[in-house]
């Protein structure tokens, strides 16, 4: 009985088809996204730096040093931006749930905001754990709000308590950034990009993002269960309160250094799950790595976009999905909850 209700409406051909295809995407996207930008680039000069490092050339210099740790910081971050945003549509049953929306990225950026204007010689270790702490006191607030509403926590009020919360939050950080004059060197980082991320910051959120994203992949059970109901999952045999912690942790872990890193980029959570669910079903086993490979791939075919609109300026990665976000976020109000009946 267990197994039958958990693969009801999944599709695992079709899940592999996607996970196959997507990592190839990516891999195409990587090569594409380092031979693009102010400079192009040719293909074989970038397979040539891959393989055969030469320092004493530019060209090299200029893949290694800057476009590479870039895109994988694409693929890194827009991975864990969408398994962030599956593991709390499917945790909450709320198909509008996702980091940006629910103020964990708005309480991110604060604490960013006052570590840049009070702790300016923070270590990115202990900037990535402020970072993680601001995602937790918004999420905080945001379950506490919408708890108190006569009826309790629904879905549309989870989403307006997000919205009042993360208006709130930002307005403190650009308050912030207005008061210590830092609004130039926050402004770009606001609109979220990955075109400063180096090597180092990215050997530091590895380890934070590979663990939490393994941690997503063996909850997904779980998840799966939870997304049929409390009620369901506790008479399956799940302590919905453990695995509901587990995951919300492992939410703030990939919110938080994700935006630590390259600021608060929204909606990534919101479209990739719903894409992801589409195409495998509501097997959570499937639309969590499935989401991860999708988040990579739109991540960083956004960003080559990004580049390529307006050369040689680059145009503000968030810019592009709140223009996809926002008509996405529109539908799935108007559609309602009727996918995760």
């Amino acid at each position: 009985m267990k197994n039958d209700t958990v693969n009801l409406h999944s599709r695992p051909w079709i899940a592999m088809m996607v996970l196959v295809g997507g990592l190839g995407a990516i891999v195409l996207g990587i090569m594409l996204s380092i031979s693009v930008g102010a400079a192009d680039i040719h293909f074989s000069t970038v397979w040539e730096a891959l393989v055969h490092y030469n320092p004493n050339r530019t060209e090299h210099s200029i893949i290694q040093d800057l476009r590479l740790p870039r895109s994988l910081a694409d693929v890194l971050v827009g991975a864990s931006f969408a398994v962030a945003g599956a593991i709390m549509q499917g945790m909450t049953r709320n198909p509008l749930a996702d980091a940006g929306l629910l103020g964990l990225n708005a309480g991110s950026t604060l604490m960013v905001a006052i570590c840049f204007a009070f702790f300016p010689g923070l270590s990115y270790n202990s900037l990535i754990l402020f970072s993680f702490l601001g995602a937790a006191v918004a999420a905080g607030l945001v379950y506490g709000i919408s708890s108190l509403a006569r009826g309790g926590l629904t879905p549309v009020r989870l989403v307006l308590a997000g919205a009042a919360v993360s208006a709130l939050l930002t307005a403190l950080s650009e308050g912030i950034a207005l008061h210590f004059q830092l609004s130039q060197e926050l402004a770009f980082w606001y609109a979220g990009g990955v075109a400063g991320v180096k090597w180092s910051q990215l050997k530091i959120m590895f380890p934070w993002l590979a663990g939490a994203l393994i941690g997503a992949l063996l909850l997904s059970r779980s998840i799966t269960l939870l997304s049929l109901g409390d009620d369901v999952a506790t008479g399956l045999g799940q302590k919905t309160g453990l695995v509901k912690a587990l995951s919300m942790m492992i939410v703030l872990l990939l919110a938080g250094v994700s935006v630590s890193a390259v600021g608060p980029i929204g909606f990534v959570g919101l479209v990739v799950p719903h894409v992801a669910r589409f195409f495998v079903g509501v097997d959570y086993r499937w639309i969590i790595p499935c989401s991860a490979v999708l988040g990579g791939v739109f991540m960083i075919m956004a960003d080559i976009g990004a580049r390529m609109i307006n050369p040689p300026y680059e145009t503000p990665i968030g810019v592009l999905f709140a223009l996809i976000g926002v008509p996405f976020f529109l539908y799935v109000v108007r559609k309602g909850r009727r996918e995760f009946s």
